[in-house]
């Protein structure tokens, strides 16, 4: 099994934490985005979009990180946390996995590369993409706020691949100003403890330091 991405990749480390929670032996192969080396050969073999993560598991090649994360939950589903179900459960948690696509990571994603990302590499911070994106996000978490009232995690009451999505971006989210948003939300503050503190995602932020 290899993962050919970067650790400082959110679609990366989406992959990588659901490999420590499934408790799988990989290989990540490092693929340095600041060189662009994700749009040339022999990358972009893996992935033509040239995005990391690529994953390659025998003679089968995937990429898209939730995706990737579906197979992995799939084929190994007696391995280490159980991160997806059958039926009605399935259902539920399949519904929030397209929230966090569609919903929430637009408006994380653009916030964290404008107010934490702009700011390592010397640009500019956009203030009116970062209003703009500090509304959606305040939506979203309104949502939250309600559904965790009602279940320990956005999936149900065990810890999914739904919650596993959110992982980089929050965290991303936690060292800028939008860290307020959530800490003002008592069952989302709760929520983003607890998934935070998982052993997996603190063996990605080991790669991460180390890297």
């Amino acid at each position: 099994m290899k993962v050919h991405g970067d650790v400082l990749s959110i679609a990366t480390q989406r992959v990588l934490t659901c490999l420590y929670e499934k408790e799988l032996d990989f290989e990540l192969v490092p693929v340095d985005i600041r060189t662009g080396a994700h749009k040339k050969q022999p990358f972009i073999s893996l992935n033509p979009f040239g995005q990391v993560p690529a994953f390659e598991e025998g003679d089968m090649t995937l990429f898209e990180s939730r995706a990737i994360n579906l197979h992995i939950a799939h084929a190994y589903k007696d391995k280490g946390t159980q991160l997806i179900y059958d039926g009605k459960k399935m259902a539920i948690a399949l519904v929030w996995m397209d929230v966090e696509a569609h919903q929430f990571d637009p408006a994380a994603t653009k916030l964290g590369f404008e107010l934490v990302v702009k700011p390592m590499i010397g640009g500019m911070v956009d203030a009116e993409s970062v209003h703009e994106n500090e509304a959606k996000l305040v939506q979203v978490l309104d949502i939250y706020e309600v559904r965790l009232a009602q279940s320990k995690y956005l999936g149900g009451d065990d810890f999914t691949l739904v919650d596993l999505h959110h992982l980089p971006c929050i965290h991303r989210l936690m060292g800028s100003q939008v860290k307020k948003l959530f800490d003002s939300r008592p069952h989302v503050n709760a929520w983003c403890a607890d998934i935070l503190a998982r052993p997996a995602w603190l063996k990605v932020l080991a790669m991460q330091a180390n890297h």
